[in-house]
């Protein structure tokens, strides 16, 4: 039900295309239902088979929360892959610094950081990952799912040290008319370039780029550009920008921790929920008073 497929079934379970559709067959026979039809190149799940396979896989998490309750987890001798999903920007800023804790801690523990392309909701609530780390203004459906907020970052306008075009401050005129380096959420609107699009904010759009390779594409440019403050410091020794106030004020990103309520109870995922909590509070209080870089000021660029 959850591959639509009876090849990728097979693959999941290490066994055979043939076994796998003699399983698909008995399954066929004991509920007295197609289960899975095709339709041109795929296979489409019944009416009847999608809700009996809601009310199965609620049972079978709750099976497994029962199970996990019973079973300690030791980070320093435990062997655990964990699957993420989180974009460029948050593996930059926020899962460095934690992969370097885990190797020292949690040697035998693995990350598997997966960008948000196709349906990671679905994944999620069949609980294909473990952890998705999304925006709120992003993830809308946010409620649906055990969350918890871990920190918020805001936009700031960054462009190259020597941009001939821009002194300490950026007007709007200048905003809207200076080339521009866009950002992207793979096929969706950056939560910055949809604040600009509901302001009426017009640009002069040279580039499109994923969040992480805006600040090096930036630079040695006459480009301007919209950049999460943290991702800027955070990439500030490979790059050669200075940060200044946006022309206009713009909300910030407010970043969040989702998963999936039968892992509610897994101590091993409770430990990760915790080490992602603990390097948030961490990452708070090492960060800098939020004062864009002017030149001439002596700051880090």
């Amino acid at each position: 039900m959850s591959e639509r497929s009876v090849t990728r079934a097979a693959r999941q379970l290490s066994i055979g295309q043939s076994a796998m559709s003699s399983t698909l067959g008995r399954l066929r026979k004991l509920l007295d239902d197609p289960v899975l039809v095709r339709n041109g190149r795929e296979l489409v799940a019944t009416p009847f088979a999608e809700s009996v396979a809601k009310q199965v896989r609620e049972v079978l998490g709750s099976i497994e929360a029962i199970l996990a309750r019973q079973v300690d987890f030791d980070p320093a001798t435990a062997a655990r892959t964990f699957t993420v999903i989180a974009s460029d920007y948050c593996s930059l800023t926020f899962f460095t610094p934690l992969l370097s804790r885990l190797a020292a801690e949690a040697p035998g523990v693995r990350l598997k950081i997966a960008p948000p392309a196709g349906d990671y909701v679905e994944r999620l609530r069949r609980n294909q990952v473990d952890v998705v780390v999304m925006p709120r203004e992003v993830f809308t459906d946010f409620e649906s799912f055990p969350h918890q907020f871990l920190f918020s970052d805001r936009f700031v306008c960054a462009v190259d040290t020597d941009n001939p075009d821009v002194g300490e401050m950026i007007s709007l005129e200048q905003f809207s008319s200076l080339p521009y380096l866009a950002t992207s959420c793979g096929h969706e609107v950056s939560p910055a370039e949809a604040q600009l699009d509901q302001l009426g904010i017009t640009r002069n759009t040279e580039v499109t780029t994923a969040f992480g390779l805006a600040p090096i594409l930036l630079s040695n440019t006459r480009m301007i550009a919209l950049l999460h403050e943290r991702l800027a410091r955070t990439m500030a020794h490979q790059t050669s920008l200075r940060l200044l106030e946006p022309p206009i004020p713009l909300l910030p990103i407010n970043q969040l921790m989702l998963w999936n309520a039968h892992a509610e109870a897994d101590p091993a995922h409770q430990w990760l929920r915790q080490q992602l909590m603990a390097m948030a509070a961490e990452l708070d209080r090492g960060q800098p008073e939020p004062e864009p870089t002017r030149p001439g000021t002596g700051q880090d660029h």
